[in-house]
């Protein structure tokens, strides 16, 4: 049988791939090959830490790869089953590359491969990806399949670090000290059911918090039974939605497959805007690094360009500086690290913290929310409403047979009503508004990989933002 052509599924910053027609153990002894010598071997790390996901695939992909690494006289380091931000936690402490065993959302045949170097730096296709799909390529087409290898070769020892990396949340946000909180966590059957007990509850030893906790899908099955653990898709959330509602609980969090994501529903059951999210976080990440001494003028925060307007305006209310940057995660590390900022936020749920090497964990934005929500008596809808200062669209997607004409459209279209413009992401259009005409803003941007165009409207009202996207969705779309 032919080898897999790996362009087919090496993506831009992860593997994402059909098993075993694409992903397998051949193709994983490849990538973790190529992985020991091109991005391990210039840093003379002397191993690797692995972990994975609860897909039934994902153990043995993962010693696999294991075996690749030590072929080339590397150790391998085997966590087990972990979250994706568990297996930055091990790369992080540990100071090793890493390899995360998990598709994330993706439904059951699908496996895949996030990679980082020491202290979780990302990995991407301009950031070795593409020299590690070169080689593995290489390797897999010219049947190499055991070597050649050192005449030493790396040993596998395992650890088990998940009491370490609950240890290390704790400390980031004290959750002791607040009124007592009923949580429903929907895990989706993902690794949410493993990471929760040890980090909100009692299952690693760590003292109790005051959170009764509601579990839905805690079971490990990569098989998904109940529902895709895409916690983006509205119909993933119903369960949690209802079950909220019927425990009359404070909060409800929703994790995806590897658990780096998390959504939040309020105590009426509905959806806090990841946008609200990332100001509320925003603003204690600023608080306690002005408590300890920084100027608030010397605090950075990220954000990207689909962030709701109200991110920026809260972050600059707190003193501090916000950076704008383009949507993806290699692009928010990219600028955190530059920016030495203590937090970044996506629309897309993902969480990044300086103090979690500037890797997302989406655990530790619920915890921030639990903190917060827990230090006053109000209900969760009136915490965030400070937080949600707009009406938004949310994603709409559009196929186009021609996006740069579409777009071109667009600008003409948002030029004779008064907008200002950018491109740092796509095209941006921003209208300031008057006393008679509301504020509002869109940004439009393709896709990499399939022919749509990507629409994202905020405005001061609901009225304004429904007539924004209407106008435009019709103009995309051919429709006048």
């Amino acid at each position: 049988m032919p080898s897999p052509l790996l362009s087919d599924f090496v993506k831009a910053y992860d593997v994402r791939g059909l098993v075993p027609e694409q992903l397998n153990v051949d193709v994983a002894w490849a990538l973790g090959a190529a992985f020991a010598q091109t991005v391990v071997g210039p840093e003379s790390a002397p191993g690797v830490v692995i972990g994975h996901d609860m897909r039934p695939s994902s153990p043995e992909l993962s010693r696999a790869f294991a075996a690749g690494v030590t072929a080339h006289g590397l150790d391998a380091t085997l966590i087990g089953l972990c979250s994706t931000d568990g297996l930055y936690y091990a790369s992080g402490a540990l100071d090793l590359p890493g390899a995360m065993f998990t598709a994330s959302h993706n439904p059951a045949q699908y496996n895949g491969i996030k990679l980082c170097r020491s202290g979780a730096r990302p990995v991407g296709q301009d950031t070795g990806l593409a020299d590690v799909s070169a080689l593995a390529q290489h390797l897999l087409d010219s049947g190499v399949s055991a070597g050649p290898a050192e005449t030493t070769q790396g040993q596998v020892v395992e650890r088990d670090l998940l009491g370490d990396y609950a240890a290390f949340l704790r400390g980031l946000v004290d959750l002791s000290g607040g009124r007592r909180l009923k949580v429903v966590v929907d895990a989706g059957n993902g690794m949410g059911g493993h990471t929760v007990p040890a980090v909100l509850g009692t299952g690693t030893g760590l003292p109790e918090l005051p959170l009764e906790i509601v579990p839905l899908y805690f079971e490990l099955d990569g098989t998904f039974p109940n529902h895709e653990a895409n916690p983006l898709e509205p119909e993933n959330l119903r369960d949690l939605q209802a079950a909220v509602i019927k425990h009359g609980a404070d909060i409800g969090l929703a994790f995806d497959g590897d658990a780096d994501r998390c959504f939040v529903i309020d105590e009426r059951g509905e959806p806090v805007s990841p946008s609200a999210v990332t100001a509320l976080v925003a603003t204690r990440e600023v608080a306690k690094q002005v408590a300890a001494g920084t100027p608030a003028a010397d605090v950075a925060v990220v954000y990207n360009v689909i962030s709701s307007a109200a991110v920026p305006e809260i972050i600059a209310e707190q003193g501090a500086r916000g950076v704008r940057t383009r949507v993806g995660h290699s692009f928010i590390k990219a600028e955190m690290a530059r920016e030495d900022a203590v937090f970044g936020g996506e629309h897309s749920a993902h969480y990044y913290f300086r103090d979690f090497w500037f890797a997302d964990t989406g655990m530790l934005a619920a915890m921030h929310v639990l903190a917060a929500l827990g230090e006053q008596d109000e209900p969760l809808s009136s915490l965030t409403a400070a937080y949600s200062r707009y009406a938004a669209s949310g994603e709409i997607n559009s196929t186009v047979t021609d996006a740069p004409a579409a777009t071109a459209t667009v600008r003409r279209w948002a030029a004779e009503r008064g907008a200002e413009f950018d491109e740092l992401d796509g095209l941006t259009a921003t209208y300031a508004g008057t006393d008679d005409a509301p504020m509002w803003w869109l940004n439009l941007r393709a896709s990499n990989t399939e022919p749509l165009l990507r629409l994202n409207v905020e405005a001061a009202d609901q009225d304004t933002m429904t007539q924004v996207r209407d106008d435009v969705l019709a103009l995309v779309r051919g429709e006048r």
